[in-house]
């Protein structure tokens, strides 16, 4: 069987180039883009290369940063005109094949195995595209070329900005084999750290590591990180579609103060289970479990999920549920710093059989699914300002 040709490519800088596009007169400054520098999670969002030559970088807070570059230029994000960016370069992509799978706003992996006939190899598909979007948008692309998706995403982070790297079956030991073992997709810090520990730092060493040790330090996941190393990834390049059912759909929010108390908690619940009850509404989903997330001020992270039998959609049914979660869960002995939960185990609503749980409330339960629908229509005639709950005020 012929290999597979998989791209991936990967807008360089992508918030703070296309703050550039606007204000091309920084080009050359150092320019990073921040969240409120007056709130405590004005972090660095992102940075041009001049800005990290002064050794700026993402997600440290604005006067650090500042500290090393004083005549850092600071620009607010806009999500809005990085969707709609990310929109006219996904079109591009799509130009060349259909089968684009996003990853973030500003990455995607693209199969282009059937598109070779018409456009030429992996890597003349790569420098048309690199090309079009350049020409187009302004906007620069890295991308890495492979034979999976791994070693595509590799390819891309090698050389930056604009640039094609090559990755195939008879060179990615020598291209690859050399690096630290925190290139490779899926080892986070807290996993390269494990690693390390065992005296593994390349991607080259977690080769010659032995399935067993690899288990015991990380799970079946270490031995997953060695069969990617050694070239073993078969994961298709999957698009989304407006069809695309999500396995869950949570938010989490980090305000500008520390969380002291429980009733803050409950407020955000009610906000954050507005926005989820609207996606499960949209995607005509609905939640048969909860998990909750917290993040303490010295940075501990702890998620908690459990299962329940009556399935729900309604935004304060599942805060309510997120809440218990998490009264049962957390005491308060440290602040939190950020706190969230996602609605889990997803199921199509047209295939759901309403189980009414035999300990609950079915008419509570009732009554707040015909108020939820009540807010819903007021929302879609009039916007999703127009209708308060009071706790939330």
């Amino acid at each position: 069987m012929k290999d597979r040709t998989i791209l991936h490519c990967d807008l360089n800088n992508f918030f703070a180039s296309v703050a550039l596009l606007s204000h091309p007169e920084y080009k050359d400054k150092p320019v990073a883009v921040c969240g409120s520098a007056e709130e405590r999670h004005g972090i660095v969002l992102a940075k041009n290369y001049v800005a990290k030559k002064y050794g700026v970088q993402t997600a440290e807070v604005v006067w650090k940063a500042k500290q090393k570059c004083k005549d850092l230029i600071i620009f607010p994000p806009d999500y809005e005109l990085y969707n709609e960016y990310s929109k006219i370069v996904r079109g591009i992509y799509e130009k060349y094949t259909d089968m684009v799978e996003p990853f973030g706003i500003d990455e995607c992996w693209l199969d282009v195995t059937a598109s070779r006939l018409l456009f030429g190899s992996g890597e003349e598909i790569a420098y048309k595209i690199k090309e079009e979007v350049k020409k187009r948008t302004g906007l620069t692309i890295s991308v890495g070329v492979s034979f999976n998706k791994i070693f595509a995403k590799l390819g891309s982070d090698m050389k930056k900005p604009d640039a094609v790297t090559v990755i195939t079956r008879e060179n990615f030991r020598e291209k690859t084999w050399g690096l630290p073992i925190g290139d490779l997709l899926f080892a986070g810090p807290k996993t390269t750290k494990k690693l390390n520990s065992r005296g593994i730092y390349t991607i080259g060493d977690i080769i010659k590591c032995d399935d067993f040790i690899l288990r015991k330090t990380l799970g079946i996941g270490g031995v997953k990180l060695k069969n990617y190393a050694m070239g073993f990834d078969e994961s298709l390049v999957t698009p989304v579609s407006d069809s695309y059912k999500p396995k869950s759909v949570g938010r989490t929010v980090t305000p500008p103060y520390d969380i002291l108390d429980g009733e803050t908690v409950w407020k955000i619940f009610i906000e954050l289970g507005e926005d989820i009850s609207r996606t499960l509404h949209e995607k005509n989903m609905v939640a048969t479990g909860i998990c909750v997330h917290t993040r303490t001020v010295n940075l501990d992270v702890k998620e908690t999920s459990r299962s329940f039998s009556d399935a729900a959609d309604c935004s304060i049914i599942l805060a309510e549920k997120a809440m218990a979660l998490f009264d049962e869960v957390y005491r308060f002995d440290m602040p939190l710093r950020s706190v969230g939960f996602r609605a889990i185990n997803l199921k199509q609503k047209e295939n759901m059989g309403f189980q009414a749980d035999i300990f609950g409330n079915f008419t509570e339960q009732m009554k707040k699914d015909t108020i939820e629908n009540s807010i819903m229509s007021v929302r879609k005639r009039f916007g999703n300002d127009s209708i308060k709950r009071c706790r939330v005020l």
